[in-house]
């Protein structure tokens, strides 16, 4: 936009801040006052309370004196250029612009200029100074967003106002959220391809080095509910999975490099394109790729049509369970229980499968054991050719799903499973790819975007 020059009338803008905040100190002085005419003098935790409670005069004072000395010329500009045609505009109105940062609040008389042929309005210091529509300002709604990624609105809300002593409702976080949620999406949530090299690189332990790259893929639940519909067990709603995927690299020693996740509540296919573009943007010649998994299907077909050349390794504790599951209902709590679960997981992970199968074809069931033991074979078969952990571990690759169970548990469970709480699906996504820019090192990077989207330096109709 056009009329962004600075212009001081002063020759010494810092000087008048100095006395503007000599002033504010002195009226801020003026507030500790009552501290001296207790009886007994307060405590340390009283005194850090007060200030607490009163900083904000002293420092909000001192930010609005700042942005006076610095943008001056723009508080006492007459005209100024339309930034779409370029016609010259005199000052219309003055308005004032109430608004709120952590250090406190402020007041700024700015002009407002009205283009008749463009049938647009502005301000333009709310450009020099990227002022929010909103009373909060980024600061603000920066502090409140990640934390109500974290909790409750209204838990997040009590803690940024206890904190900073800078009041905030449980709406305020609740709006914000959702307005930063609907631009982040996965080529924004997801590091970039640059990003994800460098991390692979930062990895290795010499220049050939290839590192392994866990690609874990799983399903969560979440409680949802339809839209303009009462939330709780009672209500319409329904639980509704979550998938998720989770690529890191695996550790040699310490611990594992997040590459990235991104869990979404959406069907198998949608899932699928999403994991493309995320296969896209990794160098898989400078890695060795491992697929983790469960035995479903869509888990299978996902994993094997992005990453074609990664070696499938059914995850050990779910097939563990399916084993002891056997076990319990043939055996129960016994010895004997015990003895079959250790031999049988000791074949399967020399490969032995068809003699896991052998044996348990010859097992005399009926009923629910027989039905058991069905399912196992059933299971066995379709997973056989990712079962050869001992294979598996000579490579280097691990066996188990541990990294996409906790991503389930931390991106998911921690914010979206909580008493009470029954989400609309695309507020629910909108959360949990916040909650992936957390753990992905790409939330900087998404709220820089919302800043630059929602500006409100053109557009304003008068």
């Amino acid at each position: 936009m056009a009329c962004t020059t600075l212009a001081f009338e002063s020759p010494d803008p810092f000087s008048e801040v100095r006395h503007v905040a000599h002033q504010q100190l002195d009226q801020w002085l003026d507030q500790l006052q009552p501290l001296f005419d207790q009886e007994k003098p307060p405590t340390l935790l009283e005194i850090s309370q007060h200030f607490t409670r009163t900083r904000t005069t002293l420092l909000g004072g001192v930010l609005q004196s700042i942005n006076e000395a610095l943008y001056r010329h723009f508080l006492e500009q007459q005209q100024c250029a339309c930034p779409q045609c370029g016609k010259r505009l005199n000052k219309k109105r003055v308005d004032a612009k109430r608004y709120n940062t952590l250090q406190g609040p402020g007041t700024m008389e700015r002009p407002y200029f009205y283009c008749r042929d463009c049938k647009t309005g502005f301000h333009p210091l709310d450009e020099a100074l990227e002022l929010t529509r909103a009373f909060h300002q980024y600061d603000i709604e920066e502090k409140v967003l990640k934390l109500a990624t974290e909790m409750p609105y209204e838990r997040a809300a009590e803690l940024v106002s206890d904190l900073t002593g800078v009041p905030v409702s449980n709406h305020h976080g609740h709006n914000t959220l959702n307005q930063v949620a609907r631009i982040a999406d996965l080529e924004t949530v997801v590091p970039d391809r640059e990003e994800i090299a460098r991390r692979i690189e930062q990895a290795k332990t010499t220049p050939e080095d290839k590192p392994v790259l866990v690609v874990a893929l799983d399903g969560a639940h979440a409680p949802t509910r339809p839209r303009g519909k009462r939330r709780g067990k009672r209500g319409p709603g329904k639980w509704r999975e979550v998938k998720g995927v989770r690529l890191y690299l695996a550790p040699k020693e310490g611990r594992v490099v997040q590459i990235a996740s991104w869990h979404q509540i959406q069907d198998a296919q949608i899932m699928q394109e999403d994991i493309k573009k995320i296969a896209a943007r990794i160098p898989q010649d400078q890695v060795r790729i491992a697929l983790l998994g469960d035995g479903a299907a869509w888990v299978w077909k996902t994993l094997v049509a992005c990453f074609p050349d990664g070696r499938q390794v059914l995850d050990y504790y779910h097939c563990s369970e399916h084993v002891h599951k056997v076990a319990q209902t043939r055996y129960g709590n016994s010895p004997r229980a015990i003895e079959w679960i250790e031999a049988t997981l000791a074949r399967l992970s020399e490969n032995q499968v068809e003699s896991v199968i052998w044996g348990l074809q010859r097992f005399q069931a009926q009923g629910v054991v027989q039905e058991e033991v069905k399912q196992l074979i059933t299971y066995l078969r379709n997973q056989q050719e990712r079962l050869d952990y001992t294979a598996v571990k000579a490579a280097g690759l691990p066996i188990g799903s541990g990294g996409i169970e906790s991503a389930n548990k931390f991106i998911s469970h921690v914010r979206l499973k909580r008493s009470g709480a029954w989400w609309l699906v695309e507020n629910g996504n909108g959360m949990l790819r916040l909650r992936c820019a957390m753990v992905n090192g790409t939330f900087d990077r998404i709220f820089a975007k919302y800043r630059k989207k929602s500006c409100p330096y053109l557009g304003t109709n008068a």
